[in-house]
């Protein structure tokens, strides 16, 4: 347990930029030798040298991993797709989650890296924490719980729904915290405001698992409730948290995070929109390149709060903008692809609209030039890549929103 007496965990979260990149790739290669001796690494990673991977350049040429192929690995080969080395029966906990995703807990404390995440959100030692994250099958409730106990609180373990109950709980035991959806809090607050029951003893909140937009952050500080934001997967715990700073999500300590062209493993210019990619250097259940299918962006600089790690705008959608036109599919990684083939091209953007009941497509490209001959090259190339017609439109730098969003369907 950590007893910190600053306003940050520990010093692992203020330490130069440069000495924590040194630290995460030193323990890089020795992770990346313990995933190759699983079959299912071995086979994804074949040929790598993990001795060569020891910076971002060269991480990022490994492949990624992608979180929507991991159910066909664990149908194939049950129950962790041969991408863990030991038995199911060396863990904790084991959980699956839509897929279906089979994952497992580790034994030690705090398996999820969420003490600091509480702990950034105001959370302290011996506070008593109501929990409100669901505890069947899926590791939501024990991310959180283990977190809280890591950090020295005491749980509430109420898990989602049943209002009373959790008003006679509140009511008995005080709790100064909440871990939960933002929603649920709402409507425990509401809840409680129309029965007359006393939830004032809620402080602080650590919320996750929906949208917590403005005005529903702006009603929950209303009522006395400092609340912070967390962002996390089943697979990979606690991704990154919200501050005091309340200026995007620092990213968590011992993981490396990427954001790369949806589709591709390549990363995006510093502040363009690209999906997650997530390298932990957990020696038991390590992943490699994870693409998690969310998009965000990276912020400059350090966060007021005093943490030095990387910080992202949070989460900003989804990447997989696979669609389906005239009866094929049309991949994010195809249009990339159109950009390597024309390396005078900047951002690019597929529109696909229906006109007169057909889809049609369209390829905004921005482009210095707007030379003719040229809109009639990538013309033909778009053809070539997709195996479909379409037409090319040449737009100013810059003109394109840069959201991440690499094919658009405005078919509605």
């Amino acid at each position: 347990m950590v007893v910190s007496t600053s306003n940050h965990y520990d010093a692992l979260e203020t330490r130069d930029p440069a000495t924590r990149e040194a630290e995460l790739f030193s323990r890089l290669p020795a992770i990346l030798r313990r995933a190759m001796e699983t079959p299912g690494y071995a086979a994804h990673l074949r040929g790598i040298d993990p001795a060569a991977i020891t910076s971002r350049a060269a991480l990022a040429t490994l492949p990624v991993l992608r979180k929507s192929d991991l159910p066909a690995f664990h149908k194939a080969a049950p129950p962790f797709g041969g991408f863990v080395s030991k038995p199911a029966s060396a863990f904790a906990r084991l959980y699956t989650s839509p897929g279906p995703i089979f994952e497992p807990e580790a034994a030690h404390a705090d398996p999820w890296r969420g003490a600091r995440t509480l702990f950034a959100a105001g959370f302290r030692p011996g506070d008593v924490v109501l929990n409100t994250f669901s505890y069947h099958l899926t590791p939501g409730g024990f991310m959180f719980d283990t977190a809280a106990r890591a950090l020295g609180c005491a749980v509430i373990p109420g898990g989602p729904g049943n209002a009373e109950a959790q008003f006679e709980l509140i009511e008995a035991y005080r709790p100064i915290g909440y871990c939960g959806t933002p929603d649920f809090l709402k409507i425990l607050l509401d809840g409680a405001a129309s029965a007359g029951r006393d939830v004032s003893s809620i402080k602080r909140a650590m919320v996750s698992g929906a949208a917590f937009p403005k005005s529903l952050q702006e009603e929950i500080a209303s009522r006395g409730i400092d609340a912070c934001q967390a962002f996390g997967t089943a697979d990979l715990g606690l991704i990154a948290y919200e501050t005091s700073a309340r200026d995007g999500m620092v990213v968590n300590e011992d993981i490396i995070l990427e954001i790369v062209r949806p589709g591709t493993g390549e990363p995006v210019a510093g502040g363009d929109v690209g999906e997650i990619v997530v390298t932990t250097l957990d020696p038991d259940h390590p992943w490699i390149r994870l693409a998690i299918g969310d998009l965000t962006a990276a912020l400059p600089g350090d966060s007021p709060c005093g943490r030095t790690n990387l910080r992202i705008k949070g989460w900003m959608g989804r990447a997989d903008q696979t669609t389906k036109v005239k009866g094929m599919f049309v991949r994010p990684e195809q249009i990339v692809e159109i950009g390597k083939r024309h390396p005078e091209l900047g951002r690019l953007r597929l529109v696909v609209q229906r006109d007169n009941e057909q889809d049609v497509m369209m390829l905004r490209c921005e482009c210095a030039s707007h030379d003719e001959a040229l809109r009639e090259v990538i013309t033909s190339t778009l053809r070539a890549v997709t195996k479909l017609g379409g037409s090319v439109e040449l737009v100013a730098p810059g003109s394109l929103r840069n959201d991440g969003k690499v094919i658009a369907d405005e078919r509605g």
